[in-house]
C-alpha cells in the first residue's frame, strides 16, 4: 500500500510539473465553471425547447454578437422583460388601469428593424383594452394602438388567460400613424412604423435620445390581472456570440454544450477504457485458449469500418445522445484491450503475482488486486486522451445530420450553420465558437493525458 501511494504522490509532483498538464488542468477547470453556470443559472426551458421557433420568437433573425458593434453604430436589439418595467395603476368609474412603461435610450446611426409587445392577461366576460404610447425624445406622444382582446370562450366565472403579440407590422398601427403624417416636413411610410417613429420630423435622421413606450390595459373585472407585458425593440445586433437562422441565442446554445460535449466525452471514455482494461488484462492473464479467442473477437472489432457503422445504427435506432453514447462505448474499448493485454503478459510473470498464486489467490482477485492497480496510472492517461476522440465522434455524427436534433450540441450547432450555408453568407460566429469550443476541450483532455502519460513513462524506465 505504501508503494502505491508513493506512486500516486510522484504522479501527482510530476503532472503539477508539466506545463501542459497545467494548462490543461486550467481549462479543465474553465470549461467545469461553463458547465456549472449552465445547470443553474441558465433556465431549463432553453434546454428543453432548444428547437421550439416559437421559444425564440422574441430574438433576431442571424444577428451578429453585440460586441461587434463598436464604432458601427447599429442598432441593438432589445428585450425588455415585465420586471424592468414601471408599473402603475389607477381606477376610473370602476375600470381598472394598468400602465406599463418602458424606457429606451436609442443612440444608433439607424433604424430599429421592427418592434413588438408581447402581453398575457387574466380576465373574464369583458375583455380589456389594450393601448400602447410612445413618447419620443422631442416629446411628441404616438398613439400607435388601441383595441380590445378577443372575448373569453369561457361562459363561466373562471378567467381566462390571453396570450398575443402586437407586431409593428399590424394594419391597426398603420392606419393610426396615417394620421401623424403631417408632422413631418417629407414623406413617411406609415407601413415602416419602426422607420417613422424613430425619425426627426424636419431630416431623414434618427431622432436619438429616450423613448417611452407605455402598455396600459383597461380592466373591467374585479379579478383581471396583467401577467406579462414586454417590449421587443429589433436590432441588427444581439448578445456574446449573436443568433442563427433561426432565431436561437447561440451563447446559450455554446453553455449548453459544454456539459453535453463533457459527459459524451467523460462516460464514453472512462466506460471504453475500464472495458478494454478489463477485457484485455484477463485475455492476457488467462492466455492459451482464452487468450486467443478473445483476442480474435477484438481483431474482428477491430477492422470494422466505425464511422459507417455508427452511421446505420443512428439511422436503424435512433439518434438519441443517450444511444449514441452506447455506440461509442461499444466500439471504443478495442485500442484499449490491445495494449492492456500485451502489458498483462509481462505483468502476470511478476513476483509478487507467482507469490499471490502460490497463496491460492482466485485468478479473479489476483487480477483486480495485483494486476489492474499497476496499470492504473496508464489507464487515467488513457481515459484523458480517449476523450477528445468521443467528443469528434459525436460532431462528426452531428455535423453529418445523424445527432440528436433534440438538444444543443457543438456538432448540431455546427450542421445548421452548414445547412444554412453560414460560411458562404458571412456568418462567422455561427461557425467559429462551437470549432473552438471543440478544439479547446480537445486540447485540454490532450494535454493533461500526455502530461499523465509521460509522467508514467519517466517512472516506468
Amino acid at each position: 500500500m505504501t508503494i502505491q501511494l508513493v506512486s500516486r504522490a510522484t504522479v501527482l509532483r510530476k503532472f503539477s510539473h508539466s506545463r501542459g498538464g497545467i494548462a490543461g488542468a486550467i481549462i479543465l477547470i474553465f470549461l467545469i465553471s461553463i458547465t456549472l453556470y449552465a445547470v443553474f443559472y441558465i433556465p431549463l426551458g432553453s434546454f428543453k425547447q432548444w428547437n421550439n421557433p416559437d421559444y425564440w420568437i422574441d430574438y433576431p433573425k442571424a444577428a451578429a454578437p453585440a460586441w461587434t458593434n463598436i464604432g458601427l453604430k447599429l442598432p441593438e436589439h432589445i428585450i425588455l422583460r415585465s420586471d424592468q418595467a414601471v408599473v402603475s395603476s389607477t381606477k376610473e368609474n370602476g375600470i381598472r388601469i394598468v400602465t406599463h412603461t418602458y424606457t429606451i435610450h436609442f443612440n444608433y446611426d439607424s433604424y430599429p428593424t421592427d418592434f413588438m409587445v408581447p402581453y398575457a392577461v387574466k380576465y373574464g366576460q369583458i375583455p380589456p383594452v389594450l393601448q400602447i404610447d410612445i413618447i419620443r425624445p422631442d416629446l411628441r406622444d404616438f398613439r400607435i394602438y388601441s383595441s380590445a382582446l378577443p372575448p373569453s370562450l369561457i361562459r363561466t366565472s373562471t378567467q381566462n388567460e390571453f396570450s398575443g403579440r402586437v407586431f409593428s407590422t399590424d394594419s391597426l398601427i398603420t392606419e393610426n400613424l396615417r394620421l401623424d403624417k403631417g408632422l413631418f416636413k417629407y414623406n413617411q411610410d406609415e407601413s415602416l412604423p419602426q422607420v417613422m417613429l424613430f425619425s426627426q420630423t424636419d431630416q431623414e435622421k434618427v431622432l436619438k435620445g429616450k423613448y417611452q413606450v407605455k402598455e396600459t390595459f383597461y380592466l373591467f373585472g374585479s379579478s383581471d390581472s396583467v401577467e406579462r407585458s414586454d417590449l421587443v425593440l429589433g436590432g441588427r445586433v444581439y448578445g456574446l456570440m449573436g443568433t442563427d437562422e433561426l432565431r436561437r441565442d447561440l451563447t446559450i446554445g455554446i453553455l449548453w454544450g459544454t456539459p453535453v460535449a463533457l459527459f459524451i466525452g467523460l462516460t464514453v471514455s472512462i466506460a471504453s477504457i475500464f472495458i478494454g482494461l478489463i477485457y484485455g488484462v484477463v485475455a492476457g492473464y488467462k492466455g492459451k485458449r482464452i487468450d486467443e479467442g478473445l483476442m480474435r473477437i477484438n481483431d474482428i472489432f477491430y477492422s470494422l469500418p466505425i464511422l459507417p457503422l455508427l452511421v446505420i445504427l443512428s439511422v436503424i435506432f435512433g439518434r438519441s445522445i443517450f444511444l449514441i453514447t452506447g455506440f461509442l462505448i461499444i466500439f471504443g474499448w478495442v485500442g484499449t484491450a490491445k495494449i492492456t493485454r500485451s502489458l498483462a503478459l509481462q505483468l502476470k510473470n511478476m513476483q509478487y503475482v507467482e507469490a499471490a498464486k502460490l497463496m491460492g489467490q482466485s485468478d479473479i482477485k489476483t487480477i483486480f488486486k495485483h494486476v489492474i492497480p499497476q496499470l492504473l496510472p496508464l489507464t487515467f492517461a488513457s481515459i484523458a486522451i480517449a476523450v477528445p476522440s468521443a467528443i469528434l465522434a459525436e460532431a462528426a455524427l452531428s455535423f453529418l445530420g445523424l445527432g440528436d436534433p433534440s438538444i444543443p450540441t457543438w456538432g448540431q450547432i455546427l450542421h445548421e450553420a452548414n445547412s444554412g450555408q453560414a460560411a458562404a453568407r458571412g456568418l462567422w460566429w455561427w461557425i467559429i465558437p462551437p470549432g473552438l469550443m471543440i478544439a479547446l476541450t480537445g486540447l485540454a483532455f490532450a494535454f493533461m493525458g500526455n502530461a499523465v502519460e509521460s509522467t508514467v513513462n519517466i517512472k516506468r524506465r
